[in-house]
């Protein structure tokens, strides 16, 4: 790869992870204690240390996937049986989930990545969690036992 990310899988998110320590100059842990600690004092990190778990979340599941198929490989005569070839599908899937989430924690590292500078990251940023409901979510007071007016639950009548 081209950005210094080797195919070992082990190596894309140690190599990941030191890039989000280096970008906020502190440890992992220190990081995921001050997001737990306040998600909305930083977006960028919230949403660095929410994918950095998705993305450590993805690589278990796919070394275990590889040992399971590892296992089966070595129980298998000359011929891959169905149910082995589930496994290897099984470890496709895993490296395809890993290399995404990888994808998109580079993605959040970048500052100058596509569709951060333009109409897509004016959208993307309305797309963030508010702190409180956009629009009013509750009905309009009234006082107990009024109802609303008639004309509240007809329909409108078009005039002719």
């Amino acid at each position: 790869m081209t950005d210094g990310i080797s195919d070992e899988p082990a190596d894309v998110v140690g190599v990941l992870t030191e890039r989000i320590e280096a970008r906020f100059d502190m440890g992992m842990d220190q990081l995921k204690a001050a997001v737990t600690a306040a998600p909305t004092a930083n977006p960028d990190a919230t949403d660095v240390v929410k994918w950095h778990g998705l993305l450590v979340e993805a690589q278990s599941v796919l070394e275990r996937a590889e040992d399971d198929l590892l296992a089966a490989l070595q129980t298998q005569p000359s011929e891959v049986d169905d149910p082995t070839m589930g496994l290897a599908h099984r470890v496709n899937a895993a490296v395809t989930t890993r290399d995404g989430r990888a994808m998109v924690v580079r993605w959040l590292l970048d500052p100058d990545a596509p569709g951060k500078k333009d109409l897509a990251a004016e959208r993307l940023a309305r797309l963030r969690p508010r702190s409180g409901p956009a629009v009013q979510t509750s009905a309009p007071n009234r006082p107990a036992g009024t109802l609303a007016p008639a004309s509240a639950w007809r329909p409108a009548r078009s005039a002719r």
